[in-house]
C-alpha cells in the first residue's frame, strides 16, 4: 500500500477559514427555503382553513423525527455538517415542492387540453408527477455532487442526503393531502389519509430519491468513467420508475394494485436498501481500518489511537471518557476529529483505487489541514487524546 505523504504548507486558505466561509451559502439558502416553506403553509391555510392546516402539520410531522433519526444513525461513521443536512430537508420541504407544484400544474393543464379528463388525470399521476418531483428533489443532490463534492464521498452519504430530501418533500406533501382530507371528508378522512401516508408508507418519497443518491454515491466511489456517467442517470430513472409504479398502482385492479405494488415492489426495495446500507457501513469500517496505518506513517495520527479509531464502539467509548473528564466541548472536539479521520481514510482509499481524479489536489491538502486543526483542538481541551489513551491502560469502565 502506498503511504500518503502529508502535504506541506500550500497557498490555499486554512481549512477552518475556508470551511466557515463556505457555510455562509447554505445558511443563506436555508433562510430563503424557510420563507418559501412558510408561504406554502400559508397557501394551505387559505385553502383548508387554519384548524385543518395546523392539525395536518402536526400529523405530517409524526413520521419526520423517526425517519430523520434513522438517517442520522446511518451517518454515524462520518457525520455530515448539520447545516447541510438541514438544507437537504428544507430543500425537499420547500423548493422542491414549489418547483414541482408549478411545473406539474402547467403540464397538467397541457394534458387536459390534449387528453380526456380521465386520461389527463392518469397521465399526470403516473407520469408527470414522478418525473417532475424526482427531478426537483434530485436538484439538491446534483448541486452537492457538482459544487460540494466533498459532502458526498460514497453511497452512504448519497443515501443520507437523498433520504432527508425525501423526508422533507413528504412532510409538505402530507400537509397538503391531510388538510384536504380533513377539510372535505372530516376526521375519518384525515385519519385514513394519515394511516396510508404517515404510518403504512412514510418511507415512499425517501426511498424514491435514495435511488438517485445511490447512483451518485456509486459515481463517486467508482474508478470507471462509464460508471461515473451512467450510475446517476440510472439512479434517477430508477427513482422515477419506482415513483411511477407507486402512483400508478392506485389506478390498477380497482385499488388492489396499490397493495400488490406495496408488497411485491416497495417492501422488497426497502429491504434491499437496508441491506445495502449495512453492507456499505461495514465496508466503510474496513476502509478506515486499512487506511489508519498510512496515516500513522504520515505522522497524522499516533499508533495508540488506531484501535479506537477503527471501530464505532471504540470511538464512542473514547468520547464518553473525554466527556466524563473534560465535558461536552472536549467530546465534541473528539467527534470532529473522528469525522475528519474517516473522511481522510475514504479519500486515501479512493486515491488507491484511482477514483478521485483531479479532485485529489484540492481535497488532500484541505483534509490534512482539517485533521491537524481538529487534533489541535482536541489536545487543547485539555490533553483529551492523552486522557483517552490513559483511560484504556487503566481499565476505565467506558472501554470495557
Amino acid at each position: 500500500m502506498t503511504t500518503p505523504q502529508a502535504p506541506g504548507p500550500g497557498p490555499h486558505l486554512p481549512w477552518a477559514v475556508e470551511h466557515n466561509r463556505r457555510a455562509l451559502v447554505p445558511i443563506a439558502v436555508i433562510v430563503i427555503m424557510t420563507i418559501i416553506a412558510m408561504l406554502l403553509l400559508g397557501l394551505t391555510m387559505l385553502q383548508a382553513g387554519g384548524a385543518a392546516s395546523l392539525g395536518s402539520a402536526i400529523l405530517a410531522f409524526v413520521p419526520v423525527i423517526p425517519l430523520a433519526a434513522l438517517f442520522l444513525w446511518v451517518d454515524r461513521w462520518e457525520p455530515e455538517p448539520g447545516r447541510m443536512l438541514l438544507a437537504a430537508f428544507m430543500w425537499g420541504s420547500s423548493m422542491a415542492v414549489l418547483i414541482a407544484l408549478v411545473s406539474g400544474t402547467v403540464l397538467s393543464i397541457t394534458w387536459a387540453a390534449i387528453l380526456s379528463d380521465l386520461g389527463a388525470y392518469a397521465f399526470s399521476l403516473a407520469v408527470t408527477a414522478p418525473i417532475t418531483e424526482e427531478i426537483c428533489k434530485g436538484l439538491f443532490l446534483v448541486w452537492l455532487f457538482t459544487f460540494r463534492r466533498r459532502e458526498i464521498d460514497g453511497i452512504v452519504d448519497g443515501i443520507v442526503y437523498a433520504g432527508l430530501v425525501g423526508v422533507g418533500f413528504a412532510f409538505t406533501e402530507n400537509i397538503f393531502y391531510l388538510s384536504g382530507a380533513l377539510s372535505t371528508e372530516g376526521i375519518e378522512g384525515g385519519i385514513l389519509t394519515f394511516v396510508l401516508r404517515c404510518v403504512i408508507s412514510p418511507f415512499a418519497h425517501p426511498l424514491f430519491t435514495i435511488m438517485l443518491g445511490i447512483g451518485l454515491g456509486l459515481a463517486v466511489q467508482s474508478a470507471r468513467s462509464e460508471v461515473k456517467y451512467a450510475a446517476p442517470v440510472i439512479g434517477l430513472l430508477a427513482a422515477m420508475l419506482l415513483h411511477a409504479l407507486w402512483n400508478g398502482s392506485t389506478l390498477l385492479l380497482g385499488g388492489y394494485g396499490f397493495m400488490l405494488v406495496y408488497i411485491f415492489i416497495m417492501l422488497p426495495a426497502l429491504v434491499a436498501t437496508i441491506v445495502l446500507v449495512i453492507w456499505q457501513r461495514r465496508r466503510l469500517q474496513r476502509v478506515v481500518a486499512q487506511q489508519l496505518p498510512a496515516m500513522v506513517a504520515a505522522n497524522l495520527i499516533t499508533p495508540d489511537e488506531t484501535p479506537h479509531l477503527a471501530c464505532l464502539v471504540g470511538r464512542q467509548n473514547w468520547r464518553a471518557a473525554v466527556r466524563q473528564r473534560h465535558g461536552r466541548e472536549a467530546a465534541d472536539a473528539v467527534r470532529e476529529y473522528h469525522a475528519v479521520v474517516t473522511e481522510l481514510a475514504i479519500l486515501y482509499d479512493r486515491i488507491e483505487r484511482g477514483a478521485i481524479g483531479a479532485y485529489r489536489a484540492r481535497y488532500e491538502p484541505e483534509l490534512v489541514h482539517g485533521l491537524r486543526a481538529a487534533r489541535a483542538r482536541v489536545i487543547n481541551q485539555p490533553t483529551a487524546l492523552l486522557t483517552a489513551a490513559a483511560s484504556v491502560a487503566q481499565g476505565n469502565p467506558y472501554y470495557r
